[in-house]
C-alpha cells in the first residue's frame, strides 16, 4: 500500500496535471512500462515527429514536434525505465489569452505499469494512474436481525447501502388461538424464507462486485449464526466472509456500525487507519490534558517545540501550509497522516478544527 504522504504528494501532482490543458491535440501522454526498450519508445516518437509534418495547422504542427523533441531529449538520460516504468507529460500549456508554456514532466508511478500507451489529446491521460490510488478491494457488508436486512458495499472510503428488506416473521406471541407447536413451526418457516430472500439478494449483489475482498456479517445472536449456519449465501460468497459481528442496527446505520466493528480484520484499510486516529484525537480533546491540539496556530507552535507525536492534515488544506506544516514536523520527527473528507470524522477535521490537528508527546497548554 502506497504510504500516507507519498500517495497524498501523488494526489497532488495528478490534481494540478488534471487542471492543465492545450490546444487542439497538442499534449502528450506516453505510459511506458518497465520492461519497454526506451529505444523501442525513441524510434517510435521519431516516426510521430515525422507524421506531425502533416498536421494542417502550423503551430499545432510546430508545438507537436517541439513536445516530442522534448521528450526524446529528456529520454537520452534513462538507460531502462524505472522499477515501475515512468509516465512522461509534455505539450504547450495554455496560460490564459494567447500566451502557453512548454511543460516536461516525468512521473514513476506507486505501481507497475503494464502496457505502452502513446496519445495527443487537448488534455493529459490521468485515469490509469488514478486508478492506481484506489482502494483495490471492495467490501460486501450484511446487518440482519429477523425483522430486516440491510446490504450495502465499502468501495474505497464510501459505505454504499444497497438494498433494505423487511420481513412477514410474525411475533413470538401467536393469534387467534393457534397452537404453540403450530404457530412456532410457520414462525420458523417465515424466518427460514426471509433468511433465503436475504441470502438470494445478498448474492445477486456481490457477485456483481468487482475486487470483492471479503464479507462481514453483523446482527444481534442467534440471527447472524442462524444465518451464516444455514448457508445462504452462494458459495463462493460464504467462503468470502472474514468476520461476524454483534452489532445493534440493522438498518443503514448498522452498516457504519459493522465497520467501526472490524477494525481489526480491516486494520489494513486506509479508512480503517484515518478512523482510528481521528477517534484517537477526539477522544483526546474531550478529556481534561488531553493529548491532542488542534488548528494552525496550535498545531505550528506545539510542532515547533518538538511536542507533536503525529500531525493529522486534511488532504483538503492548502497547499502551502502543508509543506509548512510537512518541513517542521520533519524537522522535529514528527509522523505525519493525511485524512481524507470521504467519511464523517474526516469532514469535522476540516470543517470543525481547521484542517489540521496533532496528537501530542506532552502536554504543553498551548
Amino acid at each position: 500500500m502506497l504510504e500516507t504522504r507519498k500517495k497524498y504528494e501523488f494526489k497532488q501532482k495528478l490534481e494540478e496535471l488534471r487542471k492543465k490543458s492545450g490546444k487542439g491535440t497538442e499534449l502528450i501522454t506516453i505510459y511506458i512500462p518497465p520492461d519497454k526498450q526506451i529505444s523501442d519508445v525513441v524510434a517510435q516518437l521519431r516516426d510521430e515527429h515525422g507524421q506531425a509534418s502533416n498536421i494542417k495547422s502550423k503551430s499545432t504542427r510546430t508545438n507537436v514536434q517541439s513536445a516530442l523533441s522534448s521528450i526524446m531529449a529528456r529520454l537520452k538520460y534513462f538507460k531502462k525505465p524505472p522499477e515501475n516504468g515512468m509516465v512522461i507529460f509534455c505539450g504547450n500549456i495554455s496560460l490564459g489569452g494567447d500566451k502557453t508554456t512548454m511543460e516536461t514532466l516525468v512521473l514513476e508511478p506507486p505501481e507497475p505499469i503494464t502496457s505502452y500507451h502513446y496519445r495527443c489529446s487537448s488534455e493529459f491521460v490521468l485515469t490509469p494512474l488514478e486508478e492506481m490510488l484506489e482502494e483495490k478491494n471492495n467490501y460486501g457488508l450484511l446487518v440482519l436481525d429477523r425483522r430486516e436486512a440491510t446490504i450495502g458495499v465499502l468501495r474505497g472510503k464510501n459505505i454504499e447501502a444497497i438494498k433494505h428488506m423487511a420481513s412477514n416473521v410474525p411475533g413470538k406471541q401467536s393469534r387467534g388461538g393457534q397452537s404453540a407447536r403450530r404457530f412456532e413451526r410457520l414462525r420458523l418457516i417465515s424466518i427460514n424464507e426471509f433468511y433465503k430472500r436475504i441470502g438470494d439478494k445478498a448474492s445477486e449483489i456481490f457477485l456483481g462486485v468487482k475486487d470483492l475482498g471479503g464479507i462481514l456479517v453483523g446482527g444481534p445472536s442467534p440471527t447472524k449464526e442462524e444465518f451464516i449456519g444455514g448457508d445462504y449465501l452462494h458459495h463462493e460468497l460464504q467462503q468470502k466472509i472474514l468476520g461476524v459481528f454483534d452489532i445493534s442496527y440493522t438498518d443503514e446505520s448498522g452498516l457504519y456500525e459493522i465497520l467501526d466493528a472490524s477494525h481489526e480484520v480491516l486494520a489494513g484499510l486506509d479508512l480503517i487507519r484515518e478512523k482510528k486516529l481521528m477517534d484517537r484525537f477526539m477522544s483526546e480533546i474531550v478529556t481534561d490534558n488531553g493529548l491532542a491540539a488542534y488548528g494552525k496556530d496550535s498545531v505550528r507552535k506545539n510542532v515547533e517545540l518538538g511536542a507533536v507525536d503525529t500531525l493529522l492534515i486534511s488532504e483538503e488544506l492548502n497547499a502551502e501550509l502543508v509543506a509548512e506544516l510537512s518541513q517542521l514536523a520533519d524537522q522535529k520527527s514528527s509522523s505525519i497522516e493525511f485524512i481524507s473528507t470521504d467519511f464523517e470524522e474526516g469532514e469535522q477535521l476540516m470543517n470543525a478544527f481547521g484542517g489540521v490537528a496533532a496528537l501530542l508527546r506532552f502536554r504543553t497548554d498551548i
